[in-house]
């Protein structure tokens, strides 16, 4: 019932993310937007590690470069490339991109951790994934010349993504899976610094508005920090791809979301997604 709720909480932070994401890369450059989520991030899991003392964790010396790993897919690779596509493509078009991650996932499983091939399994993920595909399609995809690139950089992100579940398991299974998530965002945000120290985008020649300072306040303290935690304790708990496979609820919970808090009306394209979804995640959960 609590490990059910954490992971309907981090699908929550989740699916507000991309919505958040996109309004505020309108003002801000994806570049800035990043450096900022990640030093609110890189701060609250340091004041975590200080003040519980998990420096005090031994970490074996070859698990270092796979946490340095994990720390370069992170914010350079995967939190990057997600900027840069909700910039340049539909919001619709990156969920779409997202929804394959449970794909991505089980077939990397398979070879990485050994997973077993078990048909309901492959047959749920499969139909979660058309449930996320019929209640994206209301809102529209939009494939153009103009828009490839970004679509290009959303399946890029959404496999990095897989690549950071798959890899983060085993450590996560050995470590404290907090410590681990900390590790990785404190990592990643000092690799992604060369980045931005060396753009064209500089911090003193933007004013940033209050509302934009809460939406950096949300990505990096609840999506980045709280988000990810939760991810990483939760694949202590079940195999990754069962895991990745509540992806696909992102859609149906974002429509919720927005019927709830803005009147929008629930359509057949929800109806059917949405338990679409749900079975696949059933299906998955049981096999």
């Amino acid at each position: 019932m609590i490990f059910g709720l954490l992971i309907l909480i981090q699908q929550l932070i989740a699916s507000l993310s991309h919505i958040i994401a996109k309004d505020i890369t309108l003002n801000l450059p994806p570049i800035l937007v990043l450096f900022l989520r990640g030093s609110i991030a890189a701060l609250l899991f340091s004041l975590w590690i200080f003040f519980r003392k998990a420096y005090k964790i031994k970490i074996h010396q070859n698990d270092w470069l796979k946490i340095i790993l994990l720390g370069l897919i992170n914010i350079p690779i995967n939190q990057f490339l997600f900027f840069l596509a909700i910039e340049k493509t539909t919001a619709p078009n990156v969920s779409l991109a997202y929804a394959l991650t449970p794909i991505f996932v089980f077939i990397i499983a398979i070879f990485y951790l050994r997973e077993k091939v078990k048909l309901i399994k492959l047959i749920g993920i499969i139909i979660a994934m058309i449930g996320t595909i019929i209640l994206l399609s209301e809102k529209g995809f939009k494939f153009s010349y103009n828009g490839i690139l970004g679509d290009i950089l959303a399946l890029t992100a959404s496999l990095s993504w897989a690549f950071y579940t798959i890899i983060g398991k085993n450590l996560t299974s050995k470590y404290n899976p907090i410590y681990i998530t900390g590790l990785t965002m404190i990592i990643g945000w000092l690799l992604y610094l060369p980045i931005f120290i060396f753009s064209d985008i500089h911090l003193v020649n933007y004013n940033i508005s209050i509302k934009s300072w809460l939406q950096l306040l949300y990505l990096g303290a609840f999506t980045s920090a709280i988000g990810y935690a939760i991810w990483y304790y939760a694949l202590t708990k079940i195999e990754a791809s069962k895991l990745s496979v509540f992806n696909n609820i992102q859609p149906a919970l974002t429509t919720l979301l927005s019927f709830l808090f803005f009147s929008t009306p629930i359509t057949i394209y929800f109806v059917i997604g949405g338990t679409l979804i749900i079975s696949g995640v059933y299906l998955t959960q049981r096999s």
